[in-house]
């Protein structure tokens, strides 16, 4: 096993799938120039006919990829910050997601949106969003929101051989982290959620970049004595709730953290579906960490609206009792911080 990072993952998921299925071809801005530097190599192997340049145009790129999926391509479109996801709304909720619906089942829209999300790198309110709840609002989609190399290459393979329209989110801050990545074959299936470290008095239910985060809140609990289960949801559609439920059965106790808004969000829904399925009464009420329901200021302000690790820490502490601040660290109080 070598360990890879997360942007190698996906890039070796795109040349992999590339190599498999002539169907598949990539779209969007600057696609060719290495964006994000997922594209490495791309253009060299496979030319510029099945790695296309586009206008930024997001309703021109992700339309076009409606059309060419049901033309019996497999386009991957690509949109290099997730807030201007918005700007195709009609062609990503009215077209994509409903096309295979509004024809009893007699078409595919077989898609990847790919687009990176994510804040904590000072960029402004365009610039910084995880719309992931305004995406899961709309049936038809499928959500991909990977937190390690493994799962990125992983399900970036499965969403591409997916006949659905699959929206692939990958954070920002993820891209250099690194990870044991096998080098044979595999894929990740969608609607497997991943328990990425077992505990048995809280259970962390955690989305993206959330999920690096938890795991280091867990990991400095311990001197507190507080034995902490991280899970990755790794998909919001399809939704592994079984996986959920049971640790949370388990632990009688959860957080859930996401780094939207907690307003109408993925934290308020995964919260209301786990007191839907448990089966016995958890031992304190649900607790949720999210963004405050802000735009995300630019600059050093960024840090009083986004989810940080002493939130998580001070949830776990209020679900378990613990009189006193459970400090961890992770982010300086002063501007410009980076984060841990």
């Amino acid at each position: 096993m070598r360990e890879i990072t997360y942007r190698q993952a996906i890039n070796e998921a795109l040349h992999e799938e590339m190599e498999r299925d002539e169907s598949v071809f990539i779209l969007g801005e600057s696609v060719c120039r290495e964006q994000w530097d997922t594209h490495r190599g791309l253009v060299q192997r496979f030319g510029r006919a099945r790695i296309r340049d586009t206008a930024i145009s997001e309703a021109a790129i992700v339309g076009a990829a409606v059309g060419a999926a049901l033309a019996g391509y497999r386009p991957i479109a690509d949109i290099m910050f997730s807030d201007f996801l918005f700007c195709a709304a009609d062609e990503t909720l009215n077209q994509a997601a409903t096309h295979r619906f509004s024809n009893g089942g007699k078409t595919k829209v077989p898609m990847v949106i790919k687009t990176a999300i994510g804040g904590y790198s000072s960029s402004g309110p365009m610039h910084s969003q995880c719309p992931e709840g305004f995406l899961w609002h709309r049936p038809g989609l499928r959500i991909a929101l990977p937190s390690a190399p493994y799962d990125a290459k992983g399900l970036l393979k499965t969403a591409i051989r997916d006949n659905n329209p699959v929206v692939f989110l990958f954070h920002k801050l993820l891209l250099d982290v690194r990870g044991e990545v096998p080098e044979d074959e595999y894929v990740v299936p969608l609607g497997s959620a991943d328990i990425k470290r077992e505990g048995a008095d809280v259970t962390v239910v955690a989305t993206s970049y959330m999920v690096r985060m938890a795991l280091d809140v867990a990991n400095q609990l311990t001197r507190y004595g507080v034995s902490t289960e991280v899970v990755d949801v790794r998909t919001l559609e399809p939704l592994d709730l079984d996986t959920i439920v049971e640790s949370v059965d388990k632990t009688g106790r959860v957080v859930v953290v996401d780094e939207d808004v907690s307003r109408c969000g993925v934290t308020a829904e995964i919260a209301l579906r786990i007191m839907e399925a448990v089966s016995r009464p958890l031992l304190a009420p649900v607790k949720r960490v999210a963004a405050a329901d802000l735009p995300i200021p630019a600059g050093h302000l960024e840090r009083r609206v986004l989810p940080k690790p002493q939130d998580i820490a001070d949830a776990i502490g209020t679900l378990m009792n613990i009189d006193g601040r459970l400090v961890v660290e992770g982010f300086s109080e002063k501007p410009g911080f980076s984060v841990g």
